[in-house]
């Protein structure tokens, strides 16, 4: 029988690890202790950089090709994304958590709504992170684990829960995602956790200049919204939780409490 999962080093397959929130994430593992494998769709060299700058936080990886930790595959792509977990663990040796950061976010709504934005929307938000659940949890009953030792932590969004009109075809991925979060925990337990975590506004973009995105920031009950580190932090807590499964947790200081009649990109 195959050695069980705990006695591996942990490694984690983070997707949209080249930037923005992805990338925090894929530092606050190497932090906590976690080997971390970097997906990437076309920021080869962001991927790389954040591939290095994981293993600069372990004296003990610094000598290791950063190129050794990236891994690129288009998450749309039926084919590629059920080849991406297979691939890490060819390359690493062993996975024990995925977290689904990556996204696609384009603007729609109800007057221009298409299958076609939908259907791209749900390639890359939803069944991307159910395919990448279901290799997790093949590869932990390939390698002889014999409880909930692996985790899928699924990104989500606080607009799920304060719904607006806007970016109609992502909320619905997104909607449906959290609806996966249920079903996939029920399906893959007792070895493989399922956790929704959801942030508000944490990351200013083209959208929004800076002078915005602060007053938009202070929209919550509590004053602020979620930061990078309160995003991460909780990654990391249900990561090692093991207690957690088919739920989600809420980061965003309260955001998903109020009314906003647009979403903050478009305020």
């Amino acid at each position: 029988m195959s050695a069980p999962l705990s006695s591996a080093p942990r490694t984690a397959l983070v997707t949209g690890a080249g930037k923005r929130l992805g990338r925090e994430i894929a530092l606050g593992l190497a932090k906590a202790g976690w080997r971390v494998a970097v997906h990437y769709r076309s920021s080869e060299s962001e991927a790389l950089q954040t591939a290095q700058d994981c293993l600069a936080l372990n004296a003990a990886n610094q000598s290791i090709d950063p190129h050794h930790f990236i891994f690129q595959a288009d998450l749309a792509d039926e084919v590629a994304t059920r080849q991406l977990l297979p691939r890490v663990v060819q390359q690493l040796g062993q996975v024990d958590a995925v977290v689904n950061s990556a996204a696609l976010f384009e603007h729609d709504d109800v007057q221009t709504f298409s299958y076609a934005n939908m259907a791209a929307h749900w390639a890359s938000n939803t069944g991307a992170a159910i395919v990448l659940a279901q290799a997790l949890h093949q590869h932990c009953q390939a390698s002889g684990a014999q409880s909930a030792e692996s985790v899928v932590i699924n990104m989500l969004d606080q607009k799920l829960w304060n719904p607006n009109p806007d970016f109609l075809s992502y909320t619905l991925s997104k909607a449906a995602l959290e609806s996966a979060n249920t079903l996939l925990a029920q399906a893959l337990a007792p070895l493989v956790r399922v956790v929704g975590v959801a942030p508000g506004l944490t990351l200013t973009s083209h959208m929004l200049d800076d002078d915005k995105f602060k007053q938009l920031h202070k929209l919550s009950p509590l004053g602020r919204s979620s930061s990078v580190e309160d995003v991460v932090s909780t990654v990391v807590f249900a990561m090692h939780n093991r207690a957690i499964t088919g739920t989600t947790l809420l980061v965003d200081g309260g955001q998903h409490l109020m009314k906003f009649e647009r979403d903050f990109s478009l305020m």
